[in-house]
Formats: structure tokens, C-alpha cells, sequence
């Protein structure tokens, strides 16, 4: 009876371990709107959008895909990608919990807030 119980207990155990990125993170790919505080309104809000292609996660800013972003890393509920705007390269780096990704988006112009949720 004890060694059954244990067996059950290390199989609940592996279950947890190995469902655990994919409830702490969630799915990276699809849709997310983003906010950036302490910016002129037109740049406040928009989309992203990650894909998986090739084996490996994509993304792109707008709906129409106008914006590829680049250096694209996401891993362990980390995301960080850079894109081109205004003559120069502005990088981001979030952190995913869920459908929420949260972080900074950093700029010739300065480090600024930005918070992106997942479209259902």
C-alpha cells in the first residue's frame, strides 16, 4: 500500500513539474494589445502578433504585420525583441504570467511602461 501511494504521489509530482510553464506562461502565440504609459497618445496603444514558424516564434507589430520585430527571444515566460522606429532600434523586454505580459520598452527617448494583453 505504501509503495503505491508513493508511486502515485511521484507521478503526481512529475505532472505538476511538467504542466507548470504552460500554466505560469501560457501560450505566447497570437494576439496582444499593448499599452506604453508616458507616450503621445498615437503611440500609446497597439498589437502584436507571435506566430510559430519553422520552429521558432515570430512576431510583428500591427494588425496588417506592418512592423517585423527582430532578435525575438522568448523563454521561461521571458519575452525581449527589438524594431526599428524613428531612425533608430527600440528594445523590449517583457515578462508573461499568464495572459499579461508586463515590462519596458526602451528608447533613444527613454525607458517607458508597457503592459500587453492576450486577445481572447
Amino acid at each position: 500500500m505504501k509503495i503505491r501511494f508513493a508511486f502515485l504521489a511521484l507521478m503526481a509530482c512529475v505532472l505538476l513539474v511538467a504542466a507548470r510553464p504552460a500554466v505560469l506562461f501560457g501560450d505566447l502565440a497570437g494576439s496582444w494589445s499593448y499599452t506604453i504609459s508616458d507616450v503621445p497618445p498615437e503611440y500609446q496603444q497597439g498589437v502584436f502578433i507571435f506566430e510559430e514558424k519553422d520552429n521558432a516564434t515570430v512576431g510583428f507589430m500591427g494588425e496588417n504585420k506592418e512592423v517585423p520585430l527582430k532578435e525575438l527571444n522568448a523563454a521561461d515566460g521571458n519575452v525581449s525583441f527589438k524594431f526599428d522606429f524613428d531612425g533608430g532600434a527600440i528594445a523590449v523586454k517583457m515578462v508573461q504570467s499568464g495572459d499579461t505580459l508586463r515590462g519596458n520598452l526602451s528608447s533613444q527617448y527613454g525607458e517607458f511602461p508597457i503592459v500587453a494583453v492576450k486577445k481572447k
